[in-house]
Formats: C-alpha cells, sequence, structure tokens
C-alpha cells in the first residue's frame, strides 16, 4: 500500500476509502468478510474497535468527518464509518471473528484489538519491523524526512564495532560516549555488533542483532523533539518561556493519543460494564477488558486474571497489606523493606506491623544509595515472610537489583512485592522474568490519567487471599448467611471501577509499546549521562544518589540556596521541577538531608531541555554567590 511519509506513515484517506468500498461490495451483506454466514441467533460484534461493531449485518453508520462525531480514524472501517451491533444478549459476543463468547455466570469479557494482533508484534507486545502483513510499522517520529536523512548520514558515520558511535550532540558538550557504563538492567549493549554496519542494508541491522529495530541499536536516532509534539502540554508558556517539564518521577505529560481515547471513550462508550444488555455496556466492557490485556502484554503476565486495577501503587500495596498481610501474618513474623522506599512502600507495612505483632526490619544502602546486598542477605530468615522494595528509587533514581533480591527472598522461603512506579516507564518490566509475587505501578507514572494503576499478582496467590473490600463486581452470590466471592481479578475490583482511566492506561500503553521501552530505556541513559555530567559542572551543587546503576532522577542541592529558592528561580524561566523530601524521608535524612531539588527525565526531554536547567543554575550561582 502507498504510504504519504509527511503524514507520518498514515495511509491516504481517499485511498483506504476506496479500498475499503471495493472490499465490503465484494462480500454479501449476510455474511462478515472473511468469516462466512452470521449466524442468525447471536449477535456478532467485531472486538477491539472500541464500537462493537456489525456493519455488514446492520448497517448503521457514523460519519467520523461530521464534526459532532470526531472519531479518531482507526475506529473506523477504513471509509469513515463506524459501525454499530445489536445488544440484549447480555453478552457482547464476538463469536463469529474471534470465536469466543463470555460465561454469564462470570462475565468478564476480553477481546483482542488492533493493537495485541500477534502478526505485528514480538513476543513482549513491541511492534516488529516485519508485520506478518508486509507493511512497514512507523514509529510517530519517522514521519520527519529529516529524521531519516540524519539516521542514514549517522549509519554511515560507522565503521565498526571498534569504533564508538558519534552523538554530535552530546560528543560537541565534551561527553565521550565510550565513557558510559553499561548498566546491568540494558540486556544488550548497543555498540556491540561485530561486521562493518556501514556496508549494511538498514533492514539488515535487526538480523545481526535478533529482536531489535534500527531504533532499539541506534538510539541516536530517537528525535525527542518529534515525540514531544505528541503532548500538548509541552507547547504551554509559563513566565514567558516555553516549558520545560522535568517533574516525571511525580507525574508523565500525556500525549494526545490518550487525550483523545479518554473524550472518545465518554463520547461514544460510557457505561458502567459487564452485566447490562445494551450497546453501551457492551462496547465499555470490551473496551476495559481490552485494557487489561494491553497491561497483561505490557508486564508479560501469564494471564489478564493477574492483572487488578485499583488507583495507584499506594492502593495496591495498602490491599496486599489488609487483604493478604492480615490473613496470612502473624506475631513474629518479618516484613523486610530497603532504606529507600517511598512512605507508601513503608506505613502501610508499619501499620501491619502494629497490628499483627509483626517485626519491620531495614536494609541498608551505602554513600552511593546502592542496596548493601551482604546486609541483606544478614536480614533474611526463617521468620521472613514478605519483602517489599521499589525497583528505581524515586528519591535518587538507584536502581535495585531486583531479580536478585527476588531470588534470593524466594530462597528464605517469603514472598515479594515489587514496587515498579518509579521503573515501568524506563525499563522492560517481565513480570515473569522476574518472578516478583505482585508488581505495582501507577497509570500517571507512565503517559496515562491519574486515578488509575495497577496489582499484578500471581494468579494462584490472588485466589488464595481474602478481598479487601466488598460490594458489587466481587460476587459470584450473595445471601444474607453467605457470599461467594468471584475469582480474580473480579475479586479485588469492587464496585464501580475507574473505567475511562483504565481505558486511557491502555491508550498509553500503545504508545510506549509503538515507540519501544528499549528505545526509551536507551535514549534515556545516555540523556541521564550528559544531565549528570553537566551538572557536576556547576559550582556548589551537589549531586545525591550516584550509584552506577540509576535512571531518570537527578536530586541535588545547591550550596547559598535553598531549594524552594533554587525551585522558585527554574520555575521564573519556565522549569518544572519537584523540591521537597519526595515522600522519602528515611532516605533522604540517611544523607543528613531533609529535601532536595529533584529534576527527573522522561524520553520528550532532550539536550537542549538539560542545557536551560543547567545555565539557569550557573546564572543563579554566578548572579547572587
Amino acid at each position: 500500500m502507498n504510504t504519504n511519509i509527511d503524514t507520518g506513515g498514515i495511509p491516504d484517506a481517499a485511498f483506504l476509502e476506496k479500498l475499503a468500498n471495493q472490499y465490503f461490495k465484494a462480500n454479501p451483506a449476510d455474511e462478515l468478510p472473511g468469516q462466512g454466514p452470521i449466524p442468525a441467533t447471536v449477535p456478532s460484534s467485531v472486538s477491539g474497535l472500541g464500537v462493537s461493531p456489525s456493519v455488514v449485518q446492520y448497517g448503521n453508520t457514523v460519519d467520523i468527518k461530521d464534526t459532532e462525531n470526531d472519531l479518531p480514524k482507526h475506529y473506523s472501517d477504513g471509509g469513515g464509518r463506524i459501525p454499530v451491533s445489536v445488544a440484549g444478549s447480555g453478552a457482547s459476543p464476538s463469536v463469529v471473528q474471534h470465536g469466543n463468547n463470555i460465561n454469564i455466570k462470570n462475565p468478564q469479557t476480553g477481546f483482542p484489538d488492533q493493537n495485541l494482533k500477534n502478526g505485528d508484534h514480538n513476543a513482549a507486545g513491541a511492534f516488529t519491523d516485519s508485520p506478518a502483513n508486509g507493511s512497514k510499522e512507523y514509529f510517530p517520529f519517522e514521519g520527519d524526512k529529516s529524521f531519516l536523512t540524519d539516521l542514514q548520514t549517522v549509519l554511515s558515520s560507522l565503521m565498526t564495532s571498534s569504533s564508538a558511535p558519534q552523538f554530535p550532540e552530546l560528543t560537541s558538550k565534551g561527553l565521550d560516549t565510550q565513557d558510559f557504563p553499561a548498566y546491568y538492567f540494558l540486556q544488550d549493549n548497543p555498540f556491540a555488533i561485530s561486521g562493518n554496519i556501514a556496508q549494511l542494508p538498514t533492514d539488515s541491522i535487526s538480523a545481526v542483532k535478533p529482536g531489535f529495530s534500527t531504533a532499539s541499536v541506534l538510539p541516536w536516532g530517537f528525535d525527542a523533539n518529534l515525540i514531544k509534539k505528541d503532548f500538548p502540554i509541552l507547547q504551554e508558556v509559563v513566565n514567558g518561556k516555553p516549558i520545560v517539564w522535568l517533574d516525571n518521577a511525580a507525574t508523565t505529560q500525556k500525549p494526545r493519543q490518550v487525550i483523545e481515547r479518554l473524550s472518545f471513550f465518554y463520547e461514544h462508550e460510557n457505561s458502567n460494564i459487564h452485566r447490562a444488555a445494551h450497546e453501551l455496556a457492551a462496547r465499555a466492557t470490551d473496551a476495559y477488558e481490552e485494557a487489561r490485556k494491553k497491561v497483561q502484554l505490557f508486564l508479560n503476565a501469564a494471564s489478564p486474571n493477574e492483572i487488578v486495577f485499583v488507583r495507584g501503587t499506594t492502593e495496591a500495596i495498602n490491599l496486599v497489606a489488609k487483604s493478604w498481610g492480615e490473613q496470612y501474618l502473624q506475631p513474629g513474623d518479618e516484613i523486610i523493606v530497603t532504606h529507600l522506599e517511598h512512605h507508601a512502600n513503608i506505613v502501610p507495612w508499619q501499620q501491619l506491623a502494629g497490628k499483627k505483632g509483626v517485626k519491620l526490619r531495614v536494609i541498608p544502602v551505602d554513600d552511593d544509595g546502592q542496596v548493601l546486598l551482604d546486609e541483606y542477605a544478614r536480614l533474611l530468615n526463617p521468620k521472613t515472610r514478605l519483602v517489599s522494595f521499589t525497583q528505581v528509587s524515586n528519591a535518587l533514581g538507584t536502581v535495585t537489583p531486583a531479580r536478585k533480591m527476588i531470588e534470593m527472598a524466594h530462597q528464605a522461603g517469603a514472598k515479594v512485592l515489587l514496587d515498579g512506579a518509579q521503573s515501568v516507564s524506563h525499563m522492560r518490566a517481565d513480570v515473569q522474568a522476574l518472578d516478583a509475587d505482585w508488581f505495582v505501578f501507577s497509570g500517571h507514572k507512565v503517559f496515562g490519567p491519574t486515578g488509575i494503576g495497577v496489582l499484578y499478582g500471581k494468579e494462584d496467590l490472588l485466589n488464595q487471599t481474602e478481598p479487601w473490600q466488598g460490594g458489587g463486581n466481587m460476587i459470584r452470590d450473595v445471601t444474607f448467611e453467605h457470599t461467594e466471592f468471584q475469582k480474580a481479578p473480579g475479586r479485588f475490583e469492587a464496585g464501580t471501577g475507574n473505567i475511562a482511566d483504565a481505558v486511557g492506561l491502555g491508550a498509553a500503553i500503545d504508545y510506549v509499546t509503538r515507540l519501544g521501552i528499549e528505545n526509551i530505556q536507551l535514549y534515556e541513559h545516555y540523556l541521564l549521562q550528559y544531565a549528570t555530567g553537566l551538572l557536576n559542572e556547576v559550582p556548589g551543587l551537589k549531586l545525591i544518589g550516584t550509584a552506577k546503576e540509576k535512571t531518570s532522577v537527578l536530586s541535588f542541592v545547591l550550596n547559598g540556596y535553598s531549594n524552594d529558592q533554587v525551585g522558585q528561580a527554574l520555575n521564573n524561566e519556565g522549569i518544572a521541577v519537584r523540591t521537597g523530601h519526595h515522600c522519602a524521608q528515611p532516605i533522604l535524612r540517611r544523607f543528613g538531608l531533609e529535601s532536595t531539588v529533584r529534576p527527573s527525565l522522561a524520553f520528550y526531554n532532550t539536550c537542549t531541555d538539560v542545557d536551560r536547567l543547567v545555565s539557569t543554575l550557573k546564572h543563579l550561582k554566578g548572579k547572587y554567590r
């Protein structure tokens, strides 16, 4: 199919409409394309479009060109029409196309959508370079011809694996890319490629390093300036200056795709889910359960039943403490946390310890903010029932050796909860490889809406745990004498959940998956090194947290200034950072501090953003002290 590269690889609308009209014209009105006759007794739908369509059978359409029905193009059939289905069955079946239906006694639906097709994804859920249909997959930033030209220029400059790649924007600042450490959580060294890359066609690079796209191997092809255009709020002006958002550890900004998906839900799908017998309930149920499936693939969970929607990381940890913890922990048992923890991973365990007579023990860190594994090994003992720790420190950016720590805990017979709030947007979260018993994160930390988060739990463990809250949706049967609960995840989703924001989280995961978490990981790695080098040049500035394995966070104090003064000075220049204790007072007090200034990075930040930060700090230091 011909595509227009200037529109980011989006097919020409008129051409699509022509193809779609020809295609549907060639199929009888009483058949679904490629599926044969429609059963008379079961209203069929095509799931994954968010609207449960039955266009061929019922012919109802919505014109997306109509300004009153302004719908995203990927919800149409290619000709600008949105088909609808007939409700009334109590379900939202896709029996004809997908061969599945739902059990009315356990009405949790989950239908695949266009972002979950196996033919266009690898095993980790990321888009592949060579989809089954043979079409070219474009990253959102590949529509810019100048980027493609720059990429070819970089490719042609590479000679052999012994010569380090050049980063013009970085090396011009005096930073040698050969000095970048190989972090253990970056599974592959992007420079470890044998042969002469300059002589290879671009499409052959994935053959040199299987499973990696060109952009994965070549992180300097990641154009954050183009990606930034997807985020409307990053076009804001603050105090007369273009905003620089460096408060990503507190919350990330939302791409237009997430904002539009939320708007679409409220305009076309809004309903409570699961048990209603009408059209909007079918649409909302499909969208909600599709979001659960997206989270499952994103985390590489074994089943969508292992994904529980909650309000965020804090609620997820409290859920485990007040359900599993109260059910299974006994006086004398021990819980281990690290000195790095956010208050949300301290307070619930303190409350449980006070209520149950459980002891809370703490793994110390060294002067760089790294967990002392020898001390951790000494703390583990037969009384240890739970180890709960962060994968990335929100105050220091330290990346903990999660896999090793989980393995050690399991050898001692303990369960493990891993806090992924600060890691999930920066590195691959494979819960099966990590083998954590629970994994928790918040949607707003990964470019999704606020008020939605995820508790992953191993399915057997979830089903062995008593529910935390009681109410609708989490029950199978209720009498005045007895209640029978649903299995996971329903048993932990009492009442009306945050349906729209779960759908928005699914859209955010689509966006991150499209970019590629490995691409994000590598780009942010180099940007962090660049920022670290420049901040170390600011007179009187001291970085807090200098672990070799760290990501995203650059906490510091500036001699002669309070942290609030620094934050206000940066805000005057349109630069947003966080000041305070970051809900992590114990680790800051470990370094003799009550607060820090905390810039934190995301994939839409650039070297220019860092330059503005450093320039303002140097000007502040030189002007007033």
